[in-house]
């Protein structure tokens, strides 16, 4: 076992937006390693984007194979508290996503209590991650996936993805 098991677990990609892995994702809360070194067992705490990902399930099996083709034994926990937030988007992960053509969240809302409901489009102020543009145009509130929106840059008219703060 050369590379430690945060490492690994570390090193693995969102299957979503392979851009990133999952320690930049933020998805990743704890690495913890027990028994003797030739037989190491790992647990590992993911946090899911929002409860009921579809990712997560393919998240948790990608990292217990690479652990166990690192040599570890591995399982994982879904930890649901405290809730994920966008905001645990690494500044690595959101150079990543502008790489990759798609709009990185700003900073997630924080609501107090009450929290009003409403049936509007969320008014986000975001550029065009291609030419870096302020004057775009939803499109679409839900893109590829739940966690994403569409977006239309008016000045090089270029459709991208905007990653939806939470």
């Amino acid at each position: 076992m050369t590379r430690s098991a945060y490492a690994v677990a570390a090193a693995v990609t969102d299957p979503e937006m392979p851009m990133l892995t999952l320690e930049d994702l933020g998805v990743l809360r704890d690495v913890r390693e027990s028994g003797p070194r030739n037989r190491r067992t790992v647990v590992v705490t993911l946090t899911p984007t929002y409860s009921g990902c579809p990712a997560m399930a393919t998240m948790r099996d990608d990292v217990v194979h690479r652990l166990a083709d690192a040599g570890y034994t591995a399982r994982v926990e879904i930890s649901l508290s405290p809730a994920w937030s966008s905001d645990w988007i690494t500044e690595r992960g959101r150079e990543a996503l502008r790489a990759h053509g798609l709009s990185a969240p700003g900073p997630a809302p924080r609501p107090g209590a009450p929290i009003p409901l409403t049936l509007l489009t969320t008014a986000r102020l975001i550029s065009c991650p291609r030419c870096g543009s302020p004057r775009t145009e939803l499109t679409s509130e839900f893109g590829a996936t739940a966690c994403k929106a569409l977006y239309r840059c008016a000045d090089c008219l270029e459709p991208f993805e905007h990653v939806k703060e939470i």
